[in-house]
């Protein structure tokens, strides 16, 4: 299979996660140093597979037979880990060549991330792999682990004295330095982690191919990754489409959303990273989540092994701090979470128990919490069966680090935990290690922060709602029978690129070109007034940045006169442009403002944005983006993405705006851009005009550039 076809080898892979034996090519008796730290990491983890470390200077190395040579060894590799100099590198993965070995894992480095030699060197890795049918990870990276089997091939020295604890947290990271720190961060917090890779300079392997297979692996119940740039677009859709298909939750941190960090991210990695705002409507349409920072990172990868995911956004609170209780309820506002009030028969009854308690929701039972812990139970179930909240949340404060409280309230929290074992069930708590592990045993997820807990709820619920929504996606539509077609070198007026579009299916408004005053006047009053005149050339893209655009032109003697303005303008400004004539068109008059834009990134190709127009798209910069081409599901939901949209829903009395025209407006966009996919620079139609429901939508103005 062609390495860079776009299509995930899974079964390839497994050799790097699961192999039956492990050859160190480079293997040193020094625990500490590179060479010797995978050896004395799977020691210590308890790896209980073939581990044959080769060098030539050593009969043992560690208490492990050596050996001279990789061919030395007389049993089957399944994954070779390659910790030699540069200079060595390529003579080793020639020897896994040669022995048959299915994985390698070159941990040197001195490759592409150093200079033009090294680059030659790693390309030539690479072919030498892809021939043979040797999966390569790295160079210049930090290797893998199954923390469930003891299989740690990495010079990582987080392990120190004990192996990983196992759970369903499973990391890829494209840095090898950042995904030691998620492992050994992991670690710290209590976090049970499953498989862990970096890819380093991804001569073969990509963060694509690992986050697959993470995705596919039914031990992980989440994907934690960190990503610096990308190599192979169609492999990262497919990724994500995996992940999707298993209801799988990605939590995804892609540096490089500024200038300089995009800058920093091609210089570590040699990969492209694309416009950022793509990238980010790419995860929104797998139901990635983005953070922001580390601390979210993990506190969304944490929640998700609850394996609980609400499907509604109302969250309860219960609180023993009225003012925690309101910095909870601005973080649910924040997140997007519902706070709905509890039954008023309910808050009646609670009233009862404790008079001074605020018993709408939040719940704040305060400090007699501490007084009489038999309030914890009947409060919860409060929430959970007469609120009747999916997710209910607590915020307890230091109570995890009081023996004697815990000891009091702990018939209660299995009581909890026992009868609402449906529920997201999460605790804002100061504890001790073995108090946390204790309620976590029993289905409660537990933060110190009450804002990072209430976010962490949220991206659950995000999750939930995409996992339940069992629509299969609309098909992109198809352009019409007899569309033109768009060739890379060709230019167009406006005339010209609006008759292409509509050949496409893109509504545009009915205009007449004249190439004369006289003409001008004609087409005018047959059109009805008042009309728009532009001046129409090739050579010309932005109009009214010389005065190349007349607006309510009311009557015969205008439109003459106006044209005359505008040629006259028109040569004055741009003397060697070529001037085709003056486009009449009628004034559009109400409708909705939008902007339909189309442009080629570097890394996915055709991008469609949508934004409203004026005011939103210049000061707001209130779009989205997909990449071409799609079908109307995600049209619409581009629709429902920018702040805008409530104007097209009828806003402040106005009649709701045709959405279904918008958006076939887009589909049919986004089809005619994948089609030209390699002619196409952009198009711009700006403003393209929604009208009242039922009336339609056109473009009054169209702009189409191709690549040279």
């Amino acid at each position: 299979m062609p390495r860079n076809s776009g299509v995930i080898d899974l079964e390839s892979l497994e050799a790097f996660f699961r192999p039956n034996s492990v050859a160190i090519i480079g293997a040193s008796s020094d625990a500490t140093k590179i060479g010797g730290r995978p050896i004395n990491n799977m020691k210590i983890a308890g790896y209980r597979g073939g581990l044959y470390p080769v060098n030539p200077n050593y009969p043992e190395i560690q208490g492990i037979k050596a050996y001279p040579t990789l061919g030395a060894i007389k049993q089957p590799v399944d994954m070779a880990v390659i910790v030699v100099p540069a200079p060595l590198v390529v003579k080793s993965v020639q020897d896994c060549i040669d022995h048959g070995v299915k994985a390698a894992i070159i941990l040197s480095s001195g490759f592409a991330e150093i200079d033009e030699k090294g680059a030659r060197e790693q390309t030539l890795i690479g072919e030498m792999a892809a021939a043979a049918g040797l999966r390569v990870m790295g160079p210049n990276c930090m290797g893998t682990m199954n923390a469930r089997t003891g299989m740690i091939a990495t010079f990582s020295s987080g392990l120190i004295d004990r192996g990983p604890q196992s759970g369903g947290i499973s990391i890829a990271s494209q840095s090898g330095a950042f995904g030691a720190h998620c492992f050994i961060l992991a670690r710290e917090r209590g976090y049970g982690l499953n498989l862990w890779a970096t890819m380093g300079n991804q001569v073969d392997v990509e963060f694509a191919d690992c986050l697959a297979f993470m995705a596919r692996d039914p031990a992980t119940d989440v994907v934690l990754g960190y990503m610096e740039g990308i190599r192979d677009p169609r492999k990262l859709v497919e990724a994500l489409a995996v992940a999707k298909a298993y209801k799988k939750p990605v939590v995804l941190m892609k540096v490089g959303k500024s200038d300089v960090g995009s800058a920093a991210a091609q210089s570590h990695t040699a990969s492209l990273t694309g416009s950022d705002a793509v990238f980010d409507a790419l995860l929104r349409q797998y139901d990635v989540h983005r953070a922001a920072t580390i601390d979210e990172l993990f506190d969304v990868a944490y929640a998700c092994t609850a394996k609980k995911f609400p499907t509604e956004k109302q969250l309860g609170i219960i609180t023993v701090s009225g003012g925690v209780g309101v910095i909870m309820a601005d973080a649910a506002a924040d997140a997007g979470l519902d706070l709905p009030p509890l039954p008023e028969a309910t808050q009646r009854r609670l009233k009862k128990m404790v008079p001074f308690a605020g018993t709408r929701n939040p719940l704040d039972v305060t400090a007699q919490l501490l007084n009489d812990t038999s309030l914890m139970q009947p409060m919860f179930e409060a929430l959970l069966t007469e609120g009747g909240y999916p997710a209910a949340l607590c915020f307890v404060a230091s109570l995890g680090l009081n023996p004697m409280m815990m000891e009091r309230l702990q018939p209660a929290m299995e009581g909890i935990a026992r009868k609402y074992s449906d529920r997201l069930l999460v605790l804002s708590i100061l504890a001790r290690p073995e108090v946390r592990q204790s309620l976590e045993a029993l289905g409660y997820l537990c933060y110190e922060d009450p804002s990072r807990a209430v976010h962490a709820i949220a991206a659950l619920t995000r999750f939930g709602q995409a996992f339940a929504d069992t629509r299969v996606a609309k098909p992109p539509p198809r352009l019409p029978r007899g569309a033109p077609a768009l060739h890379a070198g060709q230019s167009f007026n406006e005339v010209d690129a609006k008759r292409l579009l509509a050949a496409a299916g893109i509504p545009v408004v009915e205009e007449v070109i004249a190439t004369t005053s006289a003409a001008a006047a004609r087409a005018a009053a047959k059109l009805g007034f008042p009309v728009v005149m532009k001046i129409v050339s090739a050579d010309i893209q932005h109009k009214s940045e010389i005065g190349g655009v007349l607006l309510n032109v009311a009557s015969r003697k205008e439109a003459e006169a106006g044209f005359t303005t505008l040629m006259r303008r028109a040569k004055k400004a741009t003397p060697k442009a070529t001037l085709d004539g003056v486009l009449i068109a009628p004034m559009i008059k109400g409708g909705i403002e939008t902007i339909i834009g189309v442009q080629r990134d570097p890394v996915f190709g055709p991008v469609v944005m949508f934004g409203l127009g004026g005011i939103f798209v210049e000061v707001f910069k209130d779009v989205t983006f997909r990449i071409a081409p799609f079908g109307l599901d995600v049209a619409h939901a581009m629709i429902r993405e920018v702040k805008g949209y409530a104007l097209l829903k009828g806003a402040r009395g106005h009649k709701p705006a045709d959405v279904n025209a918008l958006a076939r407006a887009l589909a049919q966009t986004s089809v005619f851009a994948a089609k030209h996919a390699d002619a196409l620079e952009s198009i711009d139609l700006n403003p393209f005009i929604v009208r009242a429901k039922g009336e339609g939508a056109l473009a009054v103005d169209a702009l189409v550039i191709t690549r040279p």
